[in-house]
């Protein structure tokens, strides 16, 4: 058996994950908003979208500490 190919650049990118991941953690808040659902679920949604911007700080950080060069950085990773 050969060696294992890296999957395509296209498809080991996470920001399109992310970002549809927190759009519709934001879009599930919204609607709790609108049906008058608990304040416990509207809390969760908002959470949820909160943490996805997180996670795309923290790609970006490592995108930026990979670009500088930064020796903990992890590299082509996308």
């Amino acid at each position: 058996m050969g060696p294992v190919l890296p999957p395509p650049r296209h498809l080991a990118d996470p920001r399109p994950v992310v970002g549809v991941g927190t759009l519709a953690w934001f879009a599930a808040a919204v609607v709790m908003l609108i049906a008058d659902g608990p304040p416990v679920r509207i809390w969760a949604c908002l959470t949820g979208g909160l943490l996805g911007l997180v996670g795309f700080a923290m790609i970006h950080w490592q995108l930026s500490a990979a670009r500088r060069g930064s020796r903990g950085a992890q590299r082509d990773l996308f």
